[in-house]
């Protein structure tokens, strides 16, 4: 079983061995930036599993670092910045990341968010240093244990396509389909609309959407990662097919997803 890889971008030295510290005791293969250009650079080469990404850096704001990287990996993001405004972290979800930390962080807790993001599937799609298949993936785990590890029995996911006449979702090929066209979303935008597609007019609660999403109980502070995400999910939906009204936001408790509505 190959390592898995990270890049840790911090531009303070005793933050970033800290991260490092423990990304390399749960096993990963660590490489360091100071600056953005740095990162990209690094991530452009490698392809790393996962990026913790500070929003303060010396080059390139935070914010332009996690969108360049969304155009050419779909890594997990752990944002972690001093900027603790909410207006802050929905711009970082906003751009790709999967998650967000504030200064000063716990180590465990920040190791316990690396363990909720490696629970769930990656896309089929990315690059040959992903690491397992979709479906497949753990925990990172004690480097110490690697060598005896056995790799994981891959576990087949529901090929049938989900959904409606007009957008159909197919959990397998992690594929979204409007009108026939495929559909370009997100790690976490898929996972959303899986989870309400294959609930169609139940009505999922926010605090639901981020226990199946995350796949722990350990979640994000707060349910506005969930609307945060959702919004980007149902703008793409729109420019795709404009009109539509498949997911609905029921007021006080959280959104349905409406096949008839397309």
């Amino acid at each position: 079983m190959n390592a898995r890889t990270a890049v840790v971008v911090e531009d303070d030295r005793d933050v970033g061995d800290a991260i490092s510290k423990l990304l390399d005791l749960a096993g990963f293969d660590v490489q360091v930036a100071q600056t953005g250009a740095h990162a990209l650079t690094l991530i452009g080469e490698g392809r790393p599993d996962l990026v913790t990404l500070d929003m303060t850096l010396p080059d390139i704001d935070g914010v332009e670092v996690c969108r360049q990287i969304r155009t050419v990996s779909d890594c997990y993001i752990i944002v972690i910045s001093g900027r603790t405004a909410e207006v802050d972290r929905l711009i970082g979800l906003e751009v790709g990341a999967d998650d967000y930390l504030v200064k000063p962080f716990s180590i465990r807790e920040l190791q316990a968010r690396v363990a909720a993001l490696f629970r769930r599937p990656r896309s089929t799609d990315v690059a040959p240093s992903a690491g397992p298949a979709a479906g497949t993936v753990v925990p990172p785990v004690p480097r110490t244990a690697v060598a005896e590890a056995q790799p994981a029995q891959p576990q087949p996911l529901p090929t049938d396509p989900l959904g409606c006449d007009d957008l159909t979702l197919n959990r397998g090929a992690r594929e979204v389909r409007v009108d026939g066209s495929e559909l370009d979303l997100t790690r976490t935008e898929f996972d959303l609309l899986a989870h309400l597609v294959s609930n169609p007019g139940v009505v999922v609660p926010r605090e639901d959407l981020m226990r199946a999403v995350w796949a722990s109980d350990f979640v994000p502070d707060s349910t506005h990662v969930v609307d945060v995400h959702l919004a980007n999910l149902r703008r793409k939906l729109r420019k795709a097919r404009a009109g539509n009204e498949w997911i609905r936001t029921i007021r006080g408790v959280g959104f349905r997803f409406d096949p008839c509505c397309g």
